[in-house]
């Protein structure tokens, strides 16, 4: 059990590979992405009741002992994440395997998702920031792969804007994290933890603290960094902006949600430039989602919303807020990949994304429909839905801390949503067909909904489950309000 924390790093690295040497057997390709992503996702549940029973689980590669060597931690934080984010990508490429054609499936693309998941979990777990560096630019390379599949012009087009952004946060990562070892003098999270508050200059702290959430902001997507995000994922594959929209973002707000807490919650200073972060991002996301009458664009608009939320959530850090952050964050990233298969069957089946060209499509197949119903309540927060519970504690956290204009303003964001992905809901779904439907997908339906049924059911029983979850939660905070707990437990003397 010691070394349970790689696997879900190792796993999918495997089996990816293997795959590097078979590119045109499509059956073995769905066969091994799927096979190893079931046996990961194994892993990452016995790896939960194992940290849940034994506490943070901690891996020295190489017997270097932290803080000298490359330490991986797993605190429940860590595995619920891991647990989240690999059991989205298994209904994903569960997804794609009825959704893309032969050829585009003989380009790596099984290769390509299974190491962005290694990125991916690989962020979630490592336990220094350098790592954490290093693991992003896993999931990116995989994401520049994936985002030119297929060799469309506008795909060309917006992958350039998407490497140019990422490339230039890249290097405002590593320029932050060169600062902060030359101030600190040391990389691991936890050794970072007890130094930092021994460092005279702190002014100089909250510097840094600020460029790291420039650099996980521009990952996240937060105003006024959010630029790159609506041009670059629209013009995605359905499969790929599915885990574009439900992982990418989530690991800066991951990120975000990590360093502040752990490092740089070192004066109001920073807690006031994240709250204007999280604001101004609601408040844009709001705008964009009802704006819009594209489908893609409309469900891109509200993962701005739900960043903001969150990182607001992050902002007050007290323990109702972050359990509320938590609570939304695995909520979004279910609900966002299942409204992204969901949209992408809308385009698929009606050849267009505009919701002028859509119509009468819950009589030609109800179950569809209705999944997509479920869905939209569940993401506008609709008790006792899975948005509901984040919501709440947040709010809660708000009201406690004195404020009002964060928790009204999350409130609103909820009509807002609401809103936006009804709009969907009955201009694409009632009323009669605008046209003969007979797109690329209509003779999938059937293999296609039921992945995006059985995700949007997870969603659901995460919702009404949400009781015998918390003290799961509950225990993923504990070290994030008492830092001296992930300390320990990393650093043992």
């Amino acid at each position: 059990m010691i070394n349970l924390p790689i696997f879900p790093i190792v796993i999918p690295a495997l089996a990816a590979i293997i795959l590097l040497f078979a590119p045109k057997q499509i059956r073995l390709q769905r066969g091994v992405a799927l096979g190893a992503l079931l046996v990961t996702f194994a892993v990452t549940v016995l790896l939960i009741f194992t940290v849940s029973q034994d506490g943070i689980l901690t891996v020295n590669l190489g017997n270097w002992p932290a803080p000298f060597g490359i330490t991986l931690v797993s605190d429940m934080l860590s595995a619920l994440l891991v647990a989240t984010s690999t059991l989205l990508v298994f209904f994903i490429v569960w997804f794609a395997t009825h959704y893309f054609s032969d050829a585009y499936e003989s380009n790596y693309v099984y290769v390509a998702m299974l190491f962005l998941l290694v990125g991916v979990n690989g962020a979630f777990t490592t336990g220094d920031i350098f790592n954490l560096f290093v693991f992003f630019e896993v999931f990116l390379i995989s994401s520049y792969v994936l985002i030119v599949l297929g060799g469309k012009g506008v795909q060309l087009r917006e992958s350039i804007k998407y490497l140019l952004v990422n490339v230039i946060a890249s290097a405002l990562f590593v320029m932050a994290v060169a600062l902060l070892y030359g101030t600190v003098g040391t990389l691991s999270l936890a050794d970072l933890a007890q130094k930092i508050p021994l460092v005279e200059n702190q002014s100089v702290l909250v510097v840094i603290g600020v460029l790291f959430m420039i650099v996980f902001g521009l990952k996240g997507a937060l105003v006024p960094l959010h630029y790159w995000l609506p041009g670059s994922y629209v013009v995605a594959p359905t499969p790929i902006l599915a885990m574009f929209g439900a992982l990418l973002t989530k690991v800066g707000v991951y990120s975000i949600l990590r360093t502040y807490t752990l490092l740089f919650d070192v004066g109001s200073f920073t807690q006031n430039f994240l709250i204007i972060l999280a604001v101004l991002t609601i408040v844009i996301g709001m705008i964009g989602a009802i704006a819009y009458n594209d489908v893609k664009l409309i469900i891109i608009y509200n993962i701005m919303i739900a960043v903001g939320v969150i990182l607001y959530g992050i902002a007050l850090n007290t323990q109702t807020s972050l359990e509320g952050a938590l609570y939304y964050l695995i909520h979004d990233m279910l609900i966002k990949a299942a409204l992204f298969m969901l949209v992408g069957m809308m385009i698929g089946i009606t050849k267009s994304g505009q919701l002028r060209d859509m119509g009468g499509l819950i009589t030609r197949f109800p179950l569809f429909g209705w999944t997509f119903f479920i869905a939209a309540l569940s993401l506008a927060g609709i008790p006792p839905l899975s948005g509901f519970f984040g919501k709440l504690l947040i709010v809660q956290g708000g009201v406690a801390e004195g404020s009002l204009f964060g928790p009204l303003l999350i409130l609103l964001s909820s009509l807002f949503v609401l809103f936006s992905v009804i709009k969907i809901f009955l201009y694409g779904f009632w009323g009669e067909e605008k046209r003969a439907y007979d797109g690329p997908l209509v003779p999938h339906m059937k293999k296609l909904i039921v992945p995006t049924f059985l995700l949007v059911a997870v969603a659901v029983a995460y919702g009404f489950g949400a009781e015998a979850i918390h003290p799961f939660i509950t225990q993923a905070i504990e070290p994030l309000v008492q830092p001296e707990i992930y300390i320990d437990a990393v650093i043992k003397e």
